[in-house]
């Protein structure tokens, strides 16, 4: 005998670019550039046991929500306009009980004084997953995606235990690079959908300047110290969670070649990597119910 499990299905990767025209600084058009992805769960058995579609919101149904939803909202803050997207699947479709959205959003910078003139922005992708549960409620995370740092000196890595497997020298200087990842738990969701941005601002600046300003003995270290940073700027906030993989420099022999090397010239290697994951929570943060889920 078998039975049905954990399920759940949506429609993945819509691509949603909304141009809200002249409400930008000086009249500028803004941009909310979006990779939206949605995911229902409920009372699905039928549609696997029986190939019953009767409670089966079509996945191109979801992604024409989405667009419509775009038009009726605005460029609102993307945590917004997921919940806004979540609560309206679950309370139109009898047979949802719990909804998941995920958002990732491109930045574009405007070119100059051009006010509809845009370059692309960097790597990094600001993350939001909203998930609406009919009996658990509601829970916001926000984050960062792809952001890849550098400290050219101000790090050392030594003390760590040494067997007849180790090959790795201590040192007293070298490059620290990671390409981060992070999520930021919500205490609640915020009231005012504008105040999301202020957030966002806030834990990013705290992640840069922490990383910037921070003498490191470790990856680990900085993980740390970056969490607590953010609590402290965001309040509203209450768990980070971090992935940081180690973007390994090291030093090139360039004694074959009669040159010194003089931590100048490096070989960055992409893998393999040290793989740096950790949690940071405010004393008071509420259990984590279905946040991660």
């Amino acid at each position: 005998m078998v039975k049905l499990g954990f399920n759940r299905y949506g429609k993945a990767e819509v691509r949603l670019v909304h141009v809200s025209r002249g409400t930008g600084p000086d009249g500028a058009d803004a941009i909310r550039d979006w990779n939206i992805s949605s995911s229902l769960s409920g009372e699905l058995a039928a549609v696997h046991l029986s190939g019953d579609n009767s409670n089966v919101l079509a996945t191109d149904s979801q992604k024409n929500t989405a667009y419509a939803f775009a038009q009726k909202l605005g460029g609102i803050e993307p945590e917004a306009f997921a919940l806004a997207l979540a609560e309206h699947f679950v309370t139109s479709q009898e047979a949802i009980t719990r909804a998941r959205l995920q958002i990732e959003e491109y930045a574009w910078n405007q070119l100059g004084a051009q006010p509809h003139s845009f370059a692309r922005g960097g790597q990094q992708t600001r993350t939001t997953t909203v998930i609406y549960d009919q009996e658990q409620g509601v829970s916001v995370v926000g984050g960062v995606a792809d952001l890849i740092v550098m400290n050219t000196t101000n790090s050392e890595f030594w003390g760590f235990p040494r067997d007849e497997y180790t090959t790795l020298p201590e040192t007293k200087d070298r490059i620290l690079a990671t390409q981060v990842t992070a999520s930021w738990r919500f205490r609640e969701p915020l009231a005012d959908a504008a105040d999301y941005a202020q957030v966002y601002d806030a834990a990013t600046s705290a992640l840069l300047t922490t990383f910037a300003g921070t003498y490191s003995y470790s990856l680990q270290q900085m993980l740390y110290l970056m969490s607590e940073q953010i609590l402290k700027a965001a309040p509203q906030l209450c768990e980070v969670r971090f992935v940081l993989p180690n973007k390994h420099h090291f030093l090139v022999d360039l004694e074959p070649f009669g040159l010194e090397n003089d931590n100048e010239v490096y070989f960055a290697a992409d893998r393999p990597y040290g793989l740096i994951e950790g949690q940071v929570s405010a004393d008071d943060a509420p259990p984590e119910g279905l946040a991660w889920t």
